[in-house]
């Protein structure tokens, strides 16, 4: 019986592979996966393994052996628990002849107003042709999907970045708030014989639009008080997680780099309204916040 491998990673901690037994396995036929690394395991002789199908982690099983169906849609990688960020490469138990798509981000946060790439990658047999590549849209869990260029409020702002091999981006400008839903890509192959519709939907990419918000702790405050103004977003976002804030005060800028404004104690002078943004989006400014300071 033959076994075919994945390419070996260059770290310790990373050279597992993901072994599929029989190597020339069919569509539809029962198929054994094995995990196995190179790495010394001496501090762990019975090792938890993780399992992932096309990038999504399994409950189960946690065993080195793992007996699956082949699906043209099904790649598989594998870990050692406690190592989960090292799982090997993902192998498609069907050889090239996989359809599947990835997303590099499962979730994403942008700023309203600003631009937000959707960035993934997909694949198919090479004797198939792409002809029909789609971006979906679910904007409601209750509500029937739509094929993002037909929703008219996307005119102009969403571009298809992809090829009709491997890569499938999408770009959305002028982002709003109601952007914020569950996206997908699909695509359809043709052959000399038949088509094929990939229409898979279990992966999606949930994309979150967030405006800058300034709160503070007493919109109305003593004098001689303390209050704390807060820039904040409703999500992390994707492309800066950790960014450095500005702040203005009447139009002003204020010297701090923090997310928030500790005034302590607080006098008439600061009295005003106050605004942040997020360095590298400077022209996105949040909605003003008004600090109104009672005379003690």
């Amino acid at each position: 019986m033959t076994l075919k491998s994945a390419t070996t990673a260059t770290k310790c901690g990373q050279k597992s592979q993901v072994m599929v037994s029989p190597s020339n396995a069919v569509w539809g036929q029962r198929v054994t996966l094995t995990c196995r690394s190179t790495c010394p395991l001496s501090d762990n002789p019975n090792p938890t393994y993780i399992w992932y199908r096309n990038e999504q982690r399994l409950d189960e099983p946690t065993i080195q052996q793992y007996s699956v169906i082949s699906y043209f849609t099904h790649s598989y990688s594998c870990a050692v628990k406690g190592h989960e960020d090292l799982h090997s490469p993902a192998v498609c138990v069907l050889g090239q002849n996989c359809f599947n798509v990835t997303y590099i981000h499962q979730s994403i946060c942008a700023l309203k107003e600003s631009t937000v790439e959707l960035p993934c990658t997909y694949q198919h047999p090479s004797y198939h042709v792409v002809s029909e590549p789609n971006w979906y849209i679910q904007e409601k869990y209750n509500e029937a999907p739509k094929i993002l260029s037909s929703v008219p409020e996307y005119a102009g702002r969403a571009e298809y970045l992809g090829t009709k091999e491997k890569d499938c981006t999408l770009r959305i400008t002028d982002l709003r708030e109601s952007d914020s839903a569950e996206y997908w890509f699909t695509f359809k192959t043709r052959t000399q014989l038949d088509w094929y519709n990939f229409l898979q939907r279990e992966e999606r990419v949930r994309l979150s639009v967030t405006g800058l918000q300034v709160k503070a702790s007493s919109a109305m405050v003593t004098e001689g008080k303390a209050v704390i103004l807060t820039c904040r977003t409703t999500c992390t976002l994707t492309d800066n997680p950790n960014p450095t804030y500005i702040w203005y005060k009447n139009g002003q800028l204020v010297n701090t780099q923090d997310n928030y404004l500790f005034l302590d104690p607080v006098s008439r002078e600061d009295a005003g309204s106050y605004s942040c943004i997020a360095k590298g989006y400077e022209n996105l400014h949040s909605a003003d916040e008004t600090l109104t300071v009672i005379y003690g």
